[in-house]
């Protein structure tokens, strides 16, 4: 249903909007003055012990829409069928970033957590780092497979 443009446009929208509300998030929590932390946020949510169900839940919404999609286009016109597909990819994005959201809330946590207990004063993606920062994303992954 989706193009791999599309696929791309809204990995990149999503970890822009990641990197402005669960930075600023770290940012708020840790205390003020101390080393700066760096994680690869992106394989963190992968790793997360929710991801594979999200995954599930995500193939059965493409499932059902493609499903919908064959019953409710014949005999549609190109209009109308694109319309539908329209309607029918922005509600499996929709879902997409709420099972997303969900698994990231909970890295955001474990992170925030890694970075109270090191006294790190702010925590940042990697891929925003040129050099220096104390990467955290091992003590996260660990913390967050036992929980």
């Amino acid at each position: 249903m989706l193009t791999q443009r599309t696929k791309l446009f809204a990995a990149l929208l999503v970890t822009l909007v990641f990197t402005a509300a669960f930075g600023c998030g770290m940012v708020q929590a840790a205390p003020a003055g101390g080393p700066v932390g760096v994680c690869n946020f992106t394989y963190l949510v992968n790793q997360h012990p929710d991801t594979p169900q999200a995954n599930e839940e995500l193939k059965a919404e493409q499932a059902a829409a493609k499903k919908e999609f064959d019953e409710k286009s014949v005999g549609m016109s190109d209009k109308d069928k694109f319309e539908l597909q329209r309607q029918l990819s922005q509600r499996v994005e929709q879902k997409r970033l709420q099972l997303l959201k969900a698994v990231a809330d909970k890295v955001v946590v474990i992170a925030k957590e890694v970075a109270a207990e090191k006294g790190l004063s702010i925590v940042i993606g990697n891929n925003d780092v040129v050099c220096g920062g104390v990467d955290i994303t091992d003590n996260v992954l660990k913390k967050m497979t036992k929980k």
